[in-house]
């Protein structure tokens, strides 16, 4: 008899839409993947949507490829996981009355600066835990109310981009929780969304239906889906939903134990037991999302990372591309003690709209060599990881061993020192590169009863970590930290 101990994951990012199957033991067998763009909005000039046809033909091209490089009769189960926030209104038979508005649409800032005529942004905070960014989904519902309300009017459900995949796949309407608590109009603390939100917006919370959890069955693969897909007929499809907690879920971490993803962008997530919403996390740009998990919370950080470094590589290291361009730039930067650059730099030198300030460079003289710049950079940015990991120790009221490095970011064995040393932490980095895909795999596994729980599915897997711990520079960086806290403060 053959075993059913192979998942499928539709796994949709903002750059690349994918199909993965994964075994039992976190090994990918087949995945294929195809870029992911925005469209012009036909309704909307300016306005950015997501395609929703298009991305399911692509998923459909990838899955026939996965599905033709395996046997198909050890597939036990198939899920979802996309990027949080999207989605769109649908009638009782899942058809979207109008296409899904883009998280970087430029229509939802003006109704981010103007949703305290609704609610206060304390307020709001305060409920639903997550930051106010403007590519919330509570925009877009308030812009549909404003500029669309037919569309309110005839709708049946507001689907989540994961549900309206799962849709195509089984037919069935339903949001999950971990979509749901990165919506802004969630109360975090009841796992549901929030009655008091949706008066104050004059919305209705039904519009939402029932929430089901990861690792409920969605319903199974229906007879279009199965001849579009090539994944056989009746097979069961489970529920995920936001890829940040499935790939926190994956990378192994236990409650209280940060991880950082480590790309173009710093994400620091951590699974706690608790958290807390109020005007010192806001301004601290916390959010907080509701774990995988029923119970648990997931508080979050993000600032600009590898997207600093890929500016400093292209405009002093022009000559270089590929490996050879970072193994020079570690090993340069190596050379230089730490601190002894003679550098301050506010890592965030960009600017995030219009009135904001520009970042600072100080110290900079005609002596000053691009290695030097480098090391200071990969320190600065060090030290933004610290300021984090404190504030979300803070919230979540506990006190961190050590912290799981995954993403590219991860790759940069000086980096990772530096973490280590300024952290005074050991830094675990972990022999898989698709924690988002292992994490949602995992809740297949424990869904169709191969597993107990997802948390038995995890122990199955060999991580095979690797520990940077810190070195006798830890020390030196406790002082260079607060001499840089001291110059942010006043510069």
């Amino acid at each position: 008899m053959i075993q059913k101990d192979v998942a499928i994951v539709f796994d949709c990012g903002a750059t690349n839409v994918r199909v993965v199957a994964m075994s039992k033991t976190g090994c990918i067998l087949a995945a294929k993947s195809f870029s992911n763009e925005t469209d012009d909005d036909p309704d909307w000039p300016g306005g950015r949507i997501w395609e929703m046809d298009k991305m399911w033909r692509k998923l459909c091209q990838a899955a026939l490829s996965v599905t033709s490089e395996i046997d198909t009769l050890r597939i036990a189960g198939v899920t979802v996981s996309t990027f949080g926030v999207d989605g769109t209104f649908v009638d009782r038979d899942g058809n979207m009355i109008y296409p899904v508005i883009s998280w970087q649409c430029p229509r939802l800032q003006p109704v981010m600066d103007k949703i305290d005529k609704y609610i206060s942004r304390n307020d709001l905070y305060h409920i639903s835990g997550v930051y106010p960014y403007p590519f919330n989904t509570i925009n877009k519902l308030v812009w549909f109310k404003e500029n669309k309300p037919d569309v309110i009017e005839k709708a049946h459900r507001f689907l989540f981009i994961t549900s309206i995949l799962i849709n195509k796949l089984t037919g069935a309407i339903k949001n999950d929780s971990s979509m749901g608590g990165t919506s802004m109009m969630f109360d975090l603390n009841h796992r549901n969304f929030s009655t008091t939100i949706h008066d104050k917006l004059g919305l209705p919370v039904s519009i939402w239906g029932p929430l089901a959890d990861p690792g409920d069955e969605a319903g199974v693969i229906h007879k279009k889906a199965s001849l579009e897909t090539g994944i056989p007929q009746g097979t069961p499809v489970y529920f995920a939903g936001h890829d940040t907690q499935f790939a926190i879920f994956g990378s192994g971490a236990e409650l209280n134990q940060p991880v950082l993803s480590s790309g173009t962008w710093e994400i620091l997530m951590a699974r706690t037991k608790q958290f807390s919403s109020t005007e010192t996390e806001l301004i601290n740009q916390l959010t907080t999302e509701a774990d995988a998990r029923p119970g648990l919370f997931n508080i979050g950080q993000n600032w600009l990372g590898s997207g600093v470094l890929e500016w400093f590589a292209r405009n002093f290291y022009p000559e270089l591309s590929s490996n050879e361009l970072y193994d020079t730039m570690i090993a340069d930067a190596e050379k230089i003690e730490p601190g002894m650059h003679g550098l301050n730099i506010d890592p965030l030198f960009y600017k995030k709209d219009e009135t904001s300030e520009a970042g600072v460079i100080s110290g900079l003289t005609v002596n000053t060599s691009r290695s030097q710049i480098y090391r200071a950079l990969l320190e600065s940015l060090s030290f933004r990881l610290l300021d984090g990991l404190d504030a979300l120790q803070s919230a979540g009221n506990f006190k961190a061993n050590q912290i799981i490095c995954v993403g590219g970011g991860s790759k940069n064995k000086l980096w990772n020192q530096i973490r280590a040393d300024v952290c005074n932490l050991p830094v675990q980095l972990i022999d898989h590169k698709e924690t988002t895909v292992l994490g949602a795999a995992l809740f297949v596994f424990a869904g169709c009863g191969l597993f107990n729980s997802p948390e038995e599915a995890r122990s199955n897997i060999e991580y095979n970590p690797e520990i940077i711990r810190p070195s006798s520079n830890s020390k030196k960086y406790q002082s260079l930290y607060q001499a840089y806290k001291n110059w942010s403060k006043n510069k």
